[in-house]
């Protein structure tokens, strides 16, 4: 009998086929070790090769041009990476350590040289790279810096390349995490009351996606109301909700390292003109994003178009980003849709559709988000959530 739902994931095999990958283009750059850094916030970059996630401490995976990775983690974490990881040799270094920097007086650990030897033998580091670069502790970067002589080059896009184009395995993942989230967001529709704090809202999401089978949340939960709603990121506050408010919803459930995410608002009571005109504005400008999204498209013509609409609506000064961020082991990674982007758009690409629109002078605003992947004539909508206005009884 097995031990686990029945949930995708992503096999083994596929792990060592992203290193090899990885491996390919790093000798087309000339990189002799790509470390692929991250941390409990952001793991992407680790957990794609060796599915650990680092908690407390930081993590990298350690790729040479031939042979197998190796999991870089912190001192303390050996047993639970041993549990995890897709990769079989695991070394504990110093620079890992969690930000409160304990010495570990006594303990032999592996040291950046070390495991270069490990990897290289006696030849000489004569180009390296590291994808992760602006997450990386100045604490590791001074121990990566003493062990080469040569610059440390950010090479987040050897992996970005990769990653950004979905396999099947990681679709699955990625509609499963839809299904959940859609379904969250189904029990918070029908459970949310007026009174209720932002804080609780956001206990009544997290609850519900751990029951459907989440292994946790893609990003920090959370629920605006009334002013202060037009916060792009943030936090749900111990503010309560009141009759009449406009409420902003955001929640993405993650499988097996996969994220998805949903926004939409729901006011309390009759929505007001106000409301209802803002809300119409959002699901239009989100549908004529989709509508564009298909192989071949130049990104940047998706985000100029989404610029053009939303002003001819009359809301051009809500506007904050572009309309589309890739999707896939982070809520928001590489690439992101926007009026400089350089690059067409490509089959298995996966976005967040994320219209966020916030006013500064009403301090009120909005987000309709949902998660698409690219295909060759259109965009299948992975969480297609209903395009409505909802409004709760109070």
């Amino acid at each position: 009998m097995s031990n686990r739902l029945d949930i995708p994931f992503i096999p083994d095999e596929e792990y060592k086929e992203r290193v090899k990958k990885v491996q390919a283009a790093m000798k087309a750059d000339g990189f002799d070790l790509i470390l692929s850094y991250g941390n409990e916030a952001e793991p992407q970059y680790v957990r794609y090769f060796s599915n650990y996630w680092p908690s407390f401490e930081t993590a990298g995976v350690l790729i040479a041009q031939e042979g197998d990775p190796i999991l870089l983690i912190g001192p303390e974490s050996y047993t639970y990476a041993s549990d995890r990881s897709k990769i079989a040799k695991i070394c504990r270094v110093k620079a890992f350590r969690e930000s409160s920097e304990p010495e570990y007086p006594g303990e032999t650990l592996d040291t950046f040289q070390s495991v270069f030897k490990m990897l290289l033998g006696d030849k000489k580091v004569t180009r390296i790279g590291v994808a992760g670069l602006p997450l990386m502790t100045i604490g590791v970067y001074e121990a990566l810096a003493e062990a080469v002589d040569v610059k440390i080059e950010k090479a987040d896009y050897i992996v970005n390349n990769i990653r950004m184009h979905k396999t099947e395995n990681e679709l699955a993942c990625m509609r499963y995490a839809a299904k959940i989230t859609a379904e969250t967001f189904d029990y918070v529709r029908a459970n949310i009351k007026v009174g209720m704090t932002e804080q609780q809202v956001a206990g009544l999401a997290l609850g519900k996606m751990h029951e459907l089978g989440a292994e946790r949340e893609s990003y920090p939960v959370w629920v605006l109301t009334g002013k202060g709603s037009n916060q792009a990121i943030s936090r749900p506050r111990n503010k309560k909700i009141e009759k009449g408010d406009m409420t902003f919803i955001q929640i993405g459930a993650r499988v097996d390292g996969y994220a998805s995410s949903i926004g939409r608002p729901v006011v309390f009571g009759k929505a007001t003109p106000e409301q209802k005109e803002l809300i119409e504005v959002g699901y239009k400008a989100q549908e004529a994003v989709i509508g564009m999204l298909k192989a071949g498209t130049p990104a940047c013509d998706v985000a100029k178009a989404h610029i053009e609409n939303v002003t001819r609506m009359g809301y051009g000064d809500w506007l904050l980003y572009g309309p589309c961020h890739g999707n896939g082991t982070m809520e928001g990674e590489a690439p992101w849709i926007e009026t400089n982007s350089t690059y067409d758009l490509e089959e298995n690409m996966t976005f967040c559709v994320d219209i966020f629109l916030g006013s500064k002078k009403t301090e009120t605003g909005l987000r309709m988000e949902d998660v698409v992947c690219v295909k060759k004539d259109g965009a299948e909508n992975l969480t297609n959530y209903p395009r409505e206005l909802f409004e709760i009884d109070c």
